[in-house]
């Protein structure tokens, strides 16, 4: 229950506020939220030209909303060109990755199923793309 103007104000982050890595800013649900209980995360995504993520897997989904731009996407072993205006879903479990193929800035959001951040990279590490180390977690 909100209780007081407080409450509401640790409810509203501004992007300034969030971790950042050199194309994306992210919101870790498990950090936000009353007593850390926001069930997913998400990754608002501006990348340039050929920048994406090596290809990796999460044991849970991560829905990617493309807000404006063009991707070539990876599920599994298939290859889409994805515009603004549409919605990938990346099952569990199933490799995936994205690349920026269009001529300009790509916008997407990236939901993680997951109040914490769970990456494989099946290709190496991808330090550009890792998500920043958190105390709070192993391995």
């Amino acid at each position: 229950m909100l209780r007081s103007m407080r409450d509401v104000d640790r409810l509203i982050i501004p992007f300034a506020e969030l971790d950042r890595t050199p194309y994306a800013e992210e919101f870790v649900g498990a950090e936000h939220g009353a007593g850390g209980d926001v069930p997913f995360s998400v990754i608002l995504v501006h990348s340039p030209t050929g920048a994406g993520p090596k290809v990796h897997r999460h044991p849970y989904a991560e829905v990617f909303i493309v807000e404006r731009g063009e991707a070539t996407f990876v599920l599994g072993d298939e290859r889409r060109v994805v515009g603004a205006g549409h919605v990938v879903v990346g099952p569990p479990n199933v490799a995936h990755g994205f690349t920026n193929s269009g001529p300009g800035e790509l916008r997407l959001i990236a939901i993680h199923g997951a109040p914490r951040f769970a990456t494989e990279w099946l290709r190496g590490d991808d330090a550009t793309w890792a998500s920043p180390a958190r105390s709070d977690e192993t391995g």
